[in-house]
């Protein structure tokens, strides 16, 4: 199924494809070359002083259930309900210091979100679907998979093929045929002064 972006002028096919569906097709799996690509993308995201400090930790359930699984199992019940099908998981971590000089980076957590999106934009382009998700036991999976506590836990992204439409029901149904939307460009961007709006 897909959902492009109303834009007011044409912007990137891909960009506009991006959307963060809910429904994943159980029988279809990510292969190991879809996630070096995934991961490939998310590389070479942009960074202050190319410090990288973006760390992703995968689970892919057709190579480790059990891991899978246990990632899984740090989900928010909401979130569990619809990732179930989906065969690939993720946890996008920011380093608090830059690797350079050990000195605190600011900037981690900016440059991590570009890394992440990177890989979500690259999902849509192999017609995979990436959902985000902040709903996470960040403690939890810490002590799980021993992540040194340096590592600022920002999200855990979920991947795979998207499910045809009239294999979903109820709420979730209603939930991937609602709607797009976002607030007005002058609501955000501002043009020459603050709340100016550009458009």
């Amino acid at each position: 199924m897909k959902k492009p972006a109303i834009t007011q002028v044409a912007i990137d096919q891909t960009i506009a494809e991006r959307w963060s569906g809910r429904a994943y097709d159980a029988s279809k799996q990510i292969t190991h070359e879809q996630t070096l690509a995934l991961l490939e993308a998310a590389r070479w995201a942009p960074s202050c002083m190319g410090d990288q400090p973006w760390r992703i930790v995968v689970w892919n359930k057709g190579v480790d259930a059990k891991a899978w699984q246990q990632a899984f199992d740090c989900l928010s019940e909401g979130n569990q309900t619809w990732v179930l099908n989906a065969p690939w998981l993720c946890l996008v971590c920011a380093d608090t210091l830059f690797v350079k000089n050990a000195q605190p980076n600011r900037w981690a957590q900016y440059d991590t979100g570009a890394a992440a999106q990177n890989l979500c934009l690259q999902a849509t382009s192999m017609g995979l679907m990436a959902h985000q998700m902040g709903g996470f036991d960040a403690e939890k999976i810490r002590e799980i998979f021993s992540i040194p506590t340096q590592f600022t836990l920002m999200a855990m992204i979920s991947v795979g093929h998207p499910a045809d439409i009239e294999t979903v029901t109820s709420d979730l149904l209603v939930r991937e045929t609602a709607p797009r939307s976002r607030r007005d460009l002058g609501t955000m961007f501002f043009e020459g002064a603050w709340e100016k709006p550009i458009a």
